[in-house]
C-alpha cells in the first residue's frame, strides 16, 4: 500500500474512531445530587462517584460531606449481581477495581446506557423547575443502564472481558431531601429485571465501594499514597459497612462514609435478616447479608485479596468476612487501601421478565472523635443510618413488609416506602454584613407548615446557629446553636416566645416580594472572618410516632458572611491584616489560598498593587456586588458562591501576581481608583514572612 493510501486510511480511521468516541461520549451521562448536604455523583452506566475529584477539587463532588467542604467519601462504586446460569457462574459488574476509575470499554464496567438515554431529574418541590407528581424525594435521579451489550452502544469499541452477560436490565432512582434529619444520605433503589430468556438461579446482588474518606482542599500527595489511610469497620445491626480517615488529613476531616443494604424485595417478600423467620415461613431460604474488605488490586488469594474472575466475585458476594475474629476487626482499623463489598441473598430464582428489587443508600456522618473509631464517634453516623433506614422502611414499621393495622399513615390502603415525616418549611432569609455584624432578617411562612402526616399546624419554633472563626479552615461542620425561640405554653423547648425578634412592622428588600417579619443582630463580630450562619423552623414533633421535634434543612438557609466596611466614598481605604504575616489564622494550607483585604472600597474601583519601584504586581476589579470569586481561598473554604453575603466595601487579593506567582516580603504600595468619580485613593501596607 502506498503512502498517501495509506495516509487516506489513517485519516479514515481516525475519523472513524472520533464519531465513535462522540457516539460513545453522547450515551454517557453524570449529574450530581445537591439538594441537601451530601454532594453525590451518579451516572446512567451504573457507576457512583467521581474518580477524578482527586485530580480536580475544584469540579464537581464524588461523595463530599459537608457539601463544600472538600471532605470526599468516594472514589467510585458500583451495582454488583450475580447468578447461576444453566449452572455456569455468572457475575455483571458496574464497577470494579480499576486505578483510573471508569473507562469505556474497560475490563469490569459491564453496564451500558442506551444512546442518547439520559438522567432524568424530578422534585417534590413545587418550586423545584424539575417538579413532578411522580418524584419520590427533593431531588430524585433517575436512569437505566443494562448489562445486555458486549460492544458499548452506538459505537464498535467492545467491553472487555464481558463474556457472559445476564440480560439484566436496571432502572435505578436516587432520592436525597434537604431535611436537616435526612440531608446526609442518598437512597439508591434498583429495579432489576432478567431481560434474558434463561433464569437466573441463586442470585445474590452487592454494593461494590471504594470508599476514600480525605479532603480534597488540603491533601498534598497523590497516587498510591492519596488512598492508603483508610481504616474500616461492619455493624451488622444495620447492615453497613463504613470508612474513614486514620491518618490521610487528621483534623480536616473527621467523617464517616457507609454503604448501607436496606432490603430486596422479591414475590412480595421483604427480603432481609430482620424478617429471615417470616422469609423462612413462606418456603425460602434465610436472607443473609455479607460484608467484604479486600486489599485495592491485590489478587493473592488471601483472606483479603481482590477477587479476580466472575467465580471469585461471585464467591465474594455469597460468603463475607467473619466480623467475630477480633484480629480482623484490628486490621481493618488499620490504614490500608482497600476496597469494600456489601451484598444480600439468596433470591431463589429470578425467571425471564421478573423484576425485583434491591435498595441500598449511601451514607455519611461526623467522626466524634477524629482518628478514633469507637462507640462514641459512631453514634452519629449510627443515627444517620437508622434515618436511612426508617426512610426506606416507610409504613413498614415491624418491618415484615405488609401493610398491617395502624401502619398506613397515609391513609391510600397500600404499604408507602421512602416517606419521611415533615418539618417546617425553610424560613426565607435575608442577611446583611456590615462593619463587626451581621443581621438576619426572616419571613413567617414556616408558621403556616401543615404536617402531612398527623395533619396539624405544628409549628413550634426558630433556631440560629453560627460557627465558631476558624472552623472554615477545618471542618465548618461544627455549627453552634447560639439563639432559639418557640411558642410558649406547652412542653417543648424554651416557652420564650417571639417578642424580641419580631419586628413592629415587615421589612421590605428591592427587588424582593418577601415580607420579612423577624430580626436578629449578630453584633462583636471581627471583620474579613468567615462566619457561617443557618436560620431553622422547628415542630413540635410527634410523640404518636415516637419522633423528636424535626427541623428544617441547613443547607437552604446557610450562608457564609464576611463582616466588614460598606461601600464608601470618602476615603478611608486601607490594607487589613497590616503588616501581613506569613501564614495568618484565616490562611489555608498552600500558598494559593491566602489573603488579605482592601476596607472602605468605593461601589465600583480598580485597585492597583505595586512594588516600590513602580511595577505593577497585580490589578483587581472591585464592585459592591463582589463574592470573592476571584480567588482560591473562597473556593476551597467559602462554599457555594450564591449563598456568601459580603458586606459591599472589602476586596480579598490572594498575595499572588498576575501571573500567579507568589509575591515576595517588603512593603507594597497600592492605589484605589474611584470609576464613579475618578478620584484616587493611595496607600501602602507590608508582608513579612
Amino acid at each position: 500500500m502506498n503512502r498517501p493510501v495509506v495516509m487516506r486510511y489513517l485519516v479514515l480511521l481516525c475519523l472513524v474512531q472520533m464519531v465513535e468516541h462522540a457516539a460513545a461520549q453522547q450515551s454517557f451521562d453524570r449529574q450530581t445530587i445537591n439538594i441537601g448536604n451530601l454532594g453525590f455523583s451518579v451516572t446512567n452506566v451504573g457507576t457512583i462517584g467521581r474518580p477524578d475529584r482527586v485530580n480536580d477539587p475544584g469540579g464537581p463532588p464524588s461523595m463530599e460531606y459537608p457539601i463544600n467542604s472538600g471532605i470526599e467519601h468516594l472514589f467510585e462504586g458500583g451495582l454488583w449481581i450475580g447468578a447461576l446460569v444453566d449452572g455456569q457462574t455468572a457475575v455483571s459488574t458496574a464497577a470494579v477495581d480499576a486505578p483510573t476509575g471508569y473507562r469505556a470499554g474497560s475490563a469490569g464496567f459491564e453496564f451500558s446506557s442506551e444512546v442518547g438515554k439520559f438522567i432524568r431529574q424530578r422534585s417534590t418541590l413545587p418550586y423545584s423547575d424539575f417538579f413532578s407528581l411522580d418524584a419520590v424525594s427533593h431531588q430524585d435521579m433517575v436512569m437505566e443502564f443494562t448489562d445486555a451489550y458486549t460492544i458499548i452502544p452506538g459505537t464498535s469499541i467492545p467491553i472487555s472481558e464481558h463474556l457472559l452477560p445476564l440480560g439484566a436490565s436496571v432502572h435505578l432512582e436516587a432520592y436525597a431531601w434537604n431535611y436537616s434529619f435526612a440531608d446526609y444520605f442518598v437512597v439508591l433503589n434498583y429495579t432489576i429485571t432478567n431481560a434474558s430468556n434463561k433464569p437466573w438461579d441463586s442470585v445474590w446482588v452487592g454494593m461494590w465501594t471504594d470508599l476514600v474518606v480525605r479532603n480534597v482542599f488540603v491533601a498534598t500527595d497523590n497516587g498510591t499514597a492519596f488512598f492508603s489511610h483508610g481504616g474500616g469497620g461492619y455493624l451488622d445491626s444495620l447492615t453497613a459497612v463504613y470508612a474513614w480517615d486514620v491518618d490521610g488529613d487528621p483534623g480536616y476531616t473527621n467523617s464517616y462514609g457507609a454503604s448501607q443494604f436496606l432490603g430486596i424485595l422479591w414475590r412480595d417478600q421483604f427480603l432481609h435478616p430482620v424478617n429471615a423467620q417470616q422469609v423462612v415461613a413462606s418456603g425460602y431460604p434465610a436472607p443473609q447479608v455479607h460484608a467484604n474488605f479486600w486489599n485495592f488490586r491485590k489478587f493473592d488469594g488471601s483472606q483479603f485479596g481482590a477477587p479476580a474472575d466472575d467465580v471469585q466475585r461471585y464467591q465474594k458476594l455469597r460468603k463475607g468476612l467473619d466480623f467475630t475474629d477480633p484480629t480482623l476487626v484490628a486490621q481493618l482499623q488499620s490504614p490500608s487501601n482497600r476496597i469494600q463489598l456489601l451484598s444480600a441473598g439468596p433470591i431463589v430464582q429470578v425467571l425471564p421478565g421478573e423484576s425485583f428489587m434491591y435498595v441500598a443508600a449511601m451514607v455519611c456522618a461526623r467522626q466524634l472523635q477524629g482518628g478514633v473509631d469507637d462507640a462514641q464517634s459512631r453514634s452519629e453516623l449510627l443515627e444517620h443510618l437508622g434515618w436511612s433506614r426508617r426512610t426506606f422502611l416507610g409504613e413498614d414499621a415491624n418491618e415484615n413488609g405488609s401493610l398491617d393495622e395502624g401502619e398506613d399513615l397515609i391513609a391510600n390502603g397500600k404499604l408507602d416506602r421512602f416517606i419521611l415525616p415533615e418539618p417546617p418549611a425553610s424560613p426565607r432569609v435575608r442577611v446583611v454584613a456590615s462593619d463587626r455584624s451581621i443581621t438576619l432578617y426572616w419571613d413567617a411562612g414556616a408558621e403556616a407548615s401543615v404536617d402531612p402526616i398527623s395533619k396539624r399546624l405544628d409549628f413550634e419554633g426558630y433556631r440560629i446557629y453560627r460557627s465558631n472563626i476558624g472552623d472554615d479552615i477545618k471542618n465548618i461542620s461544627s455549627l453552634q446553636l447560639i439563639a432559639q425561640w418557640d411558642k410558649p405554653g406547652n412542653s417543648v423547648g424554651y416557652n420564650n416566645g417571639f417578642e424580641v425578634i419580631r419586628l413592629d412592622e415587615p421589612v421590605w428588600f428591592e427587588g424582593d416580594t418577601t415580607a420579612y417579619r423577624y430580626r436578629f443582630d449578630l453584633n462583636g463580630l471581627l471583620n474579613g472572618w468567615q462566619y457561617v450562619v443557618v436560620v431553622t423552623a422547628f415542630d413540635e414533633g410527634d410523640a404518636r410516632l415516637g419522633l423528636s421535634p424535626l427541623e428544617s434543612s441547613f443547607t437552604v438557609n446557610t450562608f457564609r458572611v464576611w463582616p466588614g466596611s460598606s461601600s464608601a466614598e470618602n476615603g478611608g481605604i486601607g490594607v487589613y491584616p497590616n503588616p501581613y504575616r506569613q501564614s495568618a489564622a484565616w490562611d489555608g494550607p498552600s500558598a494559593q489560598s491566602r489573603k488579605i483585604w482592601f476596607y472602605n472600597l468605593p461601589p465600583q474601583c480598580e485597585i492597583t498593587i505595586f512594588t516600590l519601584s513602580g511595577e505593577v504586581v497585580a490589578v483587581l476589579q472591585h464592585d459592591s456586588q463582589y463574592r470573592g470569586e476571584d480567588i482560591r481561598w473562597f473556593e476551597q473554604f467559602g462554599g457555594n458562591v450564591q449563598q456568601r453575603v459580603f458586606s459591599g466595601g472589602e476586596h480579598a487579593w490572594d498575595l499572588l501576581t498576575t501571573s500567579r506567582q507568589a509575591v515576595t516580603q517588603g512593603v507594597y504600595l497600592f492605589s484605589v481608583r474611584d470609576l464613579q468619580t475618578g478620584k484616587v485613593h493611595q496607600g501602602q501596607f507590608v508582608i513579612l514572612r
